[in-house]
């Protein structure tokens, strides 16, 4: 993932900072509880397509 694109992506929802899950290929807004998938090197920035976080993921993130 393009370091230029995280920088200027945000959570569609909130507009909060992602953060990139290398080893998912995901991006998680750790405000709403949500992973972004990332298919084929484009994320794909839809409520509709985002898994909900488990409360151990969301846990992990605030560490």
């Amino acid at each position: 993932m393009d370091k230029n694109l995280l920088d200027i992506l945000a959570c569609p929802l909130c507009k909060s900072t992602l953060i990139y899950n290398q080893d998912l290929q995901e991006l998680l807004c750790k405000a709403d509880g949500l992973a972004f998938p990332i298919k084929d090197g484009i994320p794909v920035m839809l409520e509709d397509e985002a898994r909900e976080l488990s409360y151990d993921e969301i846990d992990a993130l605030k560490k």
